[in-house]
């Protein structure tokens, strides 16, 4: 009680100096909420971000890998370094990398959380007389009898020339499922079910007329056609079109009848996918079917020929949260799953991209944090040290009338405790108010520095830019503003119809909000930061008081 006393009336006799403590001292807790409040909600994000949403994951080959092995094997066999590489040997181990659709399926079984699939696979196939592709002149016509022409002829070549011709034709490009590149004329996709159909690579569309098919052999044979490729062909639901596919020396002829014709939600054409793209890459000559129907015709990714139909499985598991996938990636790795192919989430992907800015300012946050409290607490020091020498001859006194030094260090602790706490009230509201303004207005600004990084590099295809844009390649990238408490948006901004090829249009969805509150967990850390500044300053006064001689200040003043 002695020690209460006399702090409060020493604090209450010296206001100057206590009220400049208590200003510094909620100077630097205002800025110590407004920094943990930012972290807090930063963290937060990231930990629940992705809790409540469904996360897509795929399974892919590792090609540097594969790619990597194969010329390693290659030189390793070879007598001279300079010899070319093996491609055919290359291209065969990167198709007998694919995993199969049973294959999927297993990794799908061996998971522990809750998993749900989707699928389709995807074959380019020919036109027939009756039956034209969407295009503005007729190459497809020509190019179509060049590409059967050229088959047959090369039926007779040796078998490494065959291999090497379909790994070409069913590499790169964009248009099918798993990237498939096609020289048809139309890409016929299988689809599992009508969540496969959503998410379908040419992206949404409405039905004008009929419906979808089904997805049980009695629907077998049933297809949707676009509009345009309707309107082209002068057809309507119910009628049957012909197509045709080269498989190996031979063209088979297909009979596939119209359930229902659909509308794209947007525009595209094939300069979308540049000059190389092909007319199949056009989402108008999208022809859409059943898995069933494929595995019917006999060209689905199961079949025996599949490397002669050229037919590609896209295969997506559904995850109900962040952790599920975790747990999905481990559980696949455990069920066996090679180390030549990697398991990734575009969702998970887009989602970190979208909190580039945020960690930033995060990151930034922590650095000026940890300034402020440093230069605070030197501070603090330096003016309790000035404290402790001015009151040299209190110190003597008291402890030459019988009270221990002991006593006299913990009443400078609790004189400097009670102005600490006040200047920690006082900051605290301070913080509290200005924390969410304050937080939006420093996280704008890392999303505006972002999204004009992120559009150089898009006009500059990745140049210094000094060096000028490529014509065409500009595009635009926007933001979308998303709250603390949930994920943003996922979607990217669908490509420009009249694209330049090459350039790039995807814009990330930056979180531009933060609901950076102070609660509870906030109010306790700022709490114990108070508690640590005080004993911080406060030692260098123990130290001094447990250092005087009480004669000898006496002798002094005297």
């Amino acid at each position: 009680m002695f020690v209460l006393k006399n702090a409060w009336k020493s604090v209450i006799r010296n206001k100057g100096r206590n009220i400049l403590i208590a200003i510094i001292v909620a100077i630097i807790v205002a800025t110590a909420t407004v920094g943990l409040a930012i972290r807090n909600a930063s963290s937060q994000i990231e930990e629940e971000g992705l809790q409540s949403t469904t996360v897509t994951a795929g399974i892919s080959i590792d090609r540097s890998k594969l790619i990597s092995q194969a010329k390693s094997s290659s030189s390793s066999s070879s007598s001279s370094s300079s010899e070319k590489p093996d491609f055919d040997s290359m291209r065969k181990q990167l198709s007998q990398s694919s995993l199969s659709l049973a294959q999927y399926e297993k990794y799908a079984k061996a998971s522990s959380v809750g998993v749900s699939t989707y699928y389709s696979e995807g074959t380019s196939l020919d036109s027939t007389t009756n039956f034209q592709p969407v295009e503005s002149s007729d190459s497809s016509t020509s190019s179509s009898s060049s590409n059967s022409s050229s088959s047959n002829s090369s039926s007779s070549s040796s078998s490494s020339s065959s291999s090497s011709s379909d790994s070409k034709s069913t590499q790169g490009g964009m248009g099918g499922p798993g990237g498939m590149a096609s020289s048809g004329d139309f890409t016929l996709t299988g689809f599992s079910s009508d969540t496969a159909v959503e998410n379908a690579s040419n992206g949404a569309f409405t039905m004008t007329s009929g419906k979808v098919f089904g997805y049980t052999s009695s629907s077998d044979g049933d297809v949707i056609i676009s509009s345009s490729l309707a309107d082209f062909n002068d057809l309507s639901v119910g009628d049957t079109i012909s197509v045709k596919k080269t498989i190996g020396s031979s063209t088979k002829t297909y009979k596939l009848t119209i359930s229902g014709i659909y509308k794209n939600t947007s525009t595209s054409s094939t300069s979308a996918q540049g000059p190389m793209g092909g007319t199949s890459q056009d989402a108008d000559n999208q022809i859409y079917t059943s898995v069933s129907t494929l595995e019917k015709l006999g060209i689905d990714s199961e079949a025996s020929n599949a490397d002669d139909t050229g037919t590609q499985l896209s295969y997506t598991y559904v995850l109900g949260s962040d952790d599920d996938y975790n747990t999905f990636v481990k559980d696949v790795k455990k069920a066996g799953l090679s180390s030549k192919y990697t398991i990734s989430s575009p969702d998970v992907e887009e989602y970190e991209s979208s909190l580039t800015p945020m960690k930033n300012l995060s990151s930034f946050t922590l650095t000026f944090l940890l300034i402020v409290l440093g230069v605070g607490a030197v501070i603090l020091i330096v003016l309790n040290l000035f404290n402790v020498r001015e009151r040299k001859y209190e110190v003597g006194v008291m402890t030459a009338i019988g009270v221990k030094k002991p006593k006299v260090a913990m009443q400078f602790v609790v004189e400097l405790l009670i102005v600490t706490m006040v200047g920690l009230g006082v900051g605290v509201i301070g913080g509290a108010v200005a924390a969410k303004p304050l937080s939006n207005q420093l996280l704008s600004s890392q999303v505006s520095s972002a999204q004009t990084e992120q559009t150089s590099q898009q006009q500059q295809f990745g140049r210094s830019a000094n060096m000028g844009g490529a014509p065409g390649s500009s595009s635009s990238s926007s933001s979308g503003s998303s709250s603390a408490s949930g994920a943003p948006s996922a979607a990217p901004s669908a490509p420009s119809g009249n694209s330049a090829p090459g350039s790039s249009t995807k814009a990330t969805s930056y979180i531009s909000s933060l609901n950076a509150t102070v609660n509870l967990k906030v109010v306790g850390e700022l709490v114990l930061i108070g508690l640590i500044l005080t004993l911080i300053s406060s030692l260098v006064g123990i130290i001094f008081v447990m250092r005087y001689e009480p004669l000898q200040i006496l002798a002094e003043r005297s």
